[in-house]
């Protein structure tokens, strides 16, 4: 029986567990926002609240401790620097957690996971902002969106470059079109 055992295995073994929750753990402190499962998301949150309890103590044992857990001296630093001065005065509940509908093909419950006051500056370029969320979007990135919408012209084919008509038989045969190669010149 199970009584009393907590936290979700999640179809894993330990070790792949724990290194999820790392790698996850990088990716929210360094980004401040990240899109997961559900269940991953209600694991991931003592996990990364703990973290930044202990930058906010702040000594060398706890610098340690972070890179330990965290295998990333980057997203250490940031966790003992910025983050753990913007929480100094919060006595926990770092993390907010927010449906965000289903994924399509699995139909799997999804979340998104974030710093409370987060900087949304930190998140990576190029990335949209999550369903729900508001965007704050420039001039620039609407006026690309639309070019990227427009088809590209496409260069009128010649008499001559057009396809000849093959037997049926051929053309079973080969499954693929064929490519036009220019023909080898012989180096000797």
């Amino acid at each position: 029986m199970r009584h009393g055992i907590s936290g979700r295995k999640l179809n894993r073994t330990s070790s792949h567990r724990k290194a999820m929750f790392s790698n996850m753990a990088v990716s929210l402190l360094r980004y401040e926002q990240i899109k997961t499962t559900l269940p991953k998301a209600k694991e991931i949150r003592p996990i990364v609240e703990k973290l930044i309890t202990l930058g906010k103590k702040g000594d060398l044992a706890a610098h340690r401790k972070a890179i330990s857990v965290l295998q990333d001296k980057e997203v250490a630093s940031k966790l003992l620097g910025t983050i753990a001065d913007r929480y100094q005065k919060r006595q926990g509940g770092y993390i907010r957690i927010i449906k965000a509908g289903f994924r399509h093909g699995d139909m799997a419950p999804m979340a998104i996971v974030e710093l409370v006051d987060r900087d949304p500056s930190a998140k990576p370029k190029g990335e949209k902002s999550p369903v729900g969320l508001p965007e704050a979007a420039s001039v620039e990135t609407q006026a690309e969106k639309k070019e990227a919408k427009k088809p590209a012209a496409k260069p009128a084919k010649k008499a001559s470059e057009k396809k000849e008509s093959k037997p049926k038989s051929a053309a079973k045969k080969e499954t693929k079109p064929a490519k036009k190669e220019e023909p080898k010149k012989a180096d000797k």
